[in-house]
């Protein structure tokens, strides 16, 4: 994550140093009015966090949980598939260039969260009347998250539905090839489906409005022939969800919070809707 920090704050301070080149080009992909769509796919990365969980025979926390993300092994039918659409970890955003430079965009980051099972955590809170041989009082111990106890994951997915500003500033450009910079931040809604098993309850796996978001990113866009581009993103944040669903019962539920950070790579078309560019 600190390497991404340290991309993103390089590419941000190198956009605003370089203008010449900009001016010297007839067209410019980051004009006001230029509208632009892409898709792409990431690979997220997650803090540890505290998972509290609470229902009407239990409250208990599970300190430092450690989890990673799912991804998917390649294939053309999985990636490339408009049916398979959801099964990798994926990235859609459309935008507008509401000013030279400055746009505002919409999007959802859809990563995949899973917790690992049987590590050993610290558990603190107690647990009465599930019919297994985890009900009792917990100090503060080491505690073995075993399958038959909980499974945790938010796999389709942790979606985070954000909006963003970013400013984008020419680096390079020739005839037909133009290197920029993204610099931006965004806040947006975590809107999970959580396929969760908890004790003796049934999995549950719904969607639901979660908690919210917060997220800086840095990037470079390569255009090609005014329309298409490709784009390389790393993008960190922190996401608090007070409000998740682990069971059939609405009293049962969890929360956590963490920092996350992606890598991302998208293939976007853009269309000047704004200023001609000759």
């Amino acid at each position: 994550m600190f390497k991404g920090m340290l991309l993103l704050v390089a590419v941000g301070l190198s956009g605003f140093g370089v203008k010449a080149i900009a001016q010297e080009n007839p067209f410019q992909p980051n004009q006001k009015g230029n509208f632009y769509i892409y898709w792409g796919w990431n690979r997220a990365h997650y803090s540890h966090s505290d998972i509290h969980f609470t229902g009407n025979d239990y409250d208990f926390t599970l300190e430092n949980v450690v989890a990673r993300d799912r991804q998917s092994p390649f294939s053309s039918e999985t990636y490339l598939s408009i049916t398979n659409i959801s099964i990798p970890q994926t990235n859609l955003r459309i935008g507008f260039y509401f000013k030279d430079k400055y746009q505002i965009s919409i999007g959802d980051d859809h990563m995949k969260y899973v917790m690992v099972n049987e590590q050993t955590v610290k558990m603190d809170g107690a647990i009465a009347n599930s019919g297994t041989a985890y009900d009792g009082v917990y100090d503060n111990q080491d505690f073995k998250v075993a399958r038959d106890f909980l499974l945790f994951e938010h796999t389709d997915g942790l979606n985070y539905l954000n909006a963003e500003i970013r400013r984008a500033d020419v680096l390079w450009g020739s005839k037909h090839v133009w290197l920029s910079s993204q610099f931006g931040a965004g806040f947006g809604a975590l809107v999970p489906k959580t396929n969760a098993t908890l004790l003796n309850n049934a999995r549950h796996d719904d969607f639901h409005l979660a908690g919210y978001g917060l997220g800086i990113v840095g990037g470079l866009n390569i255009n090609f022939f005014k329309y298409a581009f490709l784009q390389f993103e790393w993008k960190g944040g922190f996401i608090h969800m007070p409000d998740i669903r682990t069971t059939q019962f609405k009293a049962d539920k969890a929360s956590q919070a963490f920092f996350f950070s992606q890598y991302n790579f998208s293939i976007g078309v853009n269309y000047p809707f704004g200023k001609k560019n000759k």
